[in-house]
């Protein structure tokens, strides 16, 4: 999970409850949050803008170049290839499961395996389903463990509580994803963790659990911007505990991005920008 949790109901079917009054306390939570929104686009370029604006009038060169590049940044900061590039070669995810992979999986059997799904967002109130519900990284990591699960017969572990900054959210994500999975996919989760608060705590919360049932290998799902995180994460604990880790990153894609509509701003492009920096910004942290 990516950054956020603290801690849970395990009750998966309880309704929602309305969410509390929103606190202004500044905390680590509103720090942190402050802190992200600063870093990330467009922030940034629109400190450029505002500078490059007050040095118009006393370096006009300067002030047209800083307003030219806020203008770019801004512009290629909602670009689904610029979201491609930056998640490409700054954080370098690894392949995607083979369909040798998965065959492996299934010969091996799921007895002494788990895929471990990594919690990345949740919501208090879903209004038309009058009760919690994943966020859609949430919802996409799911959808493929569940996915793989039945291909290969392998149980599912998931990981992810309330996170630091989710001060919203009064069930976990381990909770709302339990629900989700046995109502929608008729599939229940085999070992839910609510407890972890980030990334690192979903590694030390969830690895432990399964290293008492007996498990010895686990295919972690994350996205592919997370992934590299997420491994740094696992493998340490992984490997004190007698455990492997194989990733199984999702939302890549093998798509060249030639188009002149693929450097035009979209909402995709925009999030995905902004993910990619992010994780960036939380791998050289260390959270």
């Amino acid at each position: 999970m990516e950054v956020w949790l603290r801690a849970v109901s395990d009750d998966a079917g309880a309704p929602s409850t309305p969410s509390s009054p929103v606190s202004f306390g500044f905390d680590f939570a509103g720090f942190k949050t402050l802190a992200l929104v600063l870093a990330e686009p467009p922030a940034p370029f629109l400190v450029l803008g505002a500078w490059g604006a007050w040095r118009l009038v006393k370096a006009r060169r300067t002030g047209v170049a800083a307003l030219v590049l806020s203008a770019a940044g801004i512009w290629l900061g909602c670009t689904e290839a610029t979201g491609e590039w930056l998640t490409r070669h700054l954080l370098e995810p690894p392949g995607v499961l083979s369909l040798e992979d998965m065959a492996a999986m299934q010969r091996q059997g799921g007895e002494h395996a788990a895929i471990v799904v990594l919690g990345g967002g949740a919501r208090q109130s879903v209004p038309e389903l009058h009760a919690g519900g994943l966020q859609t990284l949430t919802a996409e990591r799911l959808h493929y463990g569940v996915w793989l699960s039945r291909r290969t017969g392998w149980p599912i572990a998931f990981s992810g509580g309330i996170g630091w900054t989710a001060t919203r959210l009064l069930q976990s994500e381990a909770a709302l994803a339990s629900h989700e999975a046995a109502e929608i996919y008729a599939l229940p989760l085999r070992w839910a963790e609510g407890a972890s608060r980030d990334t690192r705590e979903n590694a030390a919360q969830v690895l432990p659990l399964l290293a008492a049932a007996g498990v010895k290998q686990v295919v972690l799902v994350t996205h592919d911007a997370h992934m590299r995180r997420a491994l740094r994460a696992f493998v340490g604990t992984a490997t004190t505990l007698g455990i492997t880790v194989q990733p199984a990153p999702i939302g890549g894609t093998n798509i060249r991005y030639t188009s002149v509509m693929d450097w035009c701003p979209t909402v995709e492009g925009y999030g995905r920008v902004r993910y990619a920096v992010y994780e960036w910004l939380a791998w050289h942290v260390g959270r």
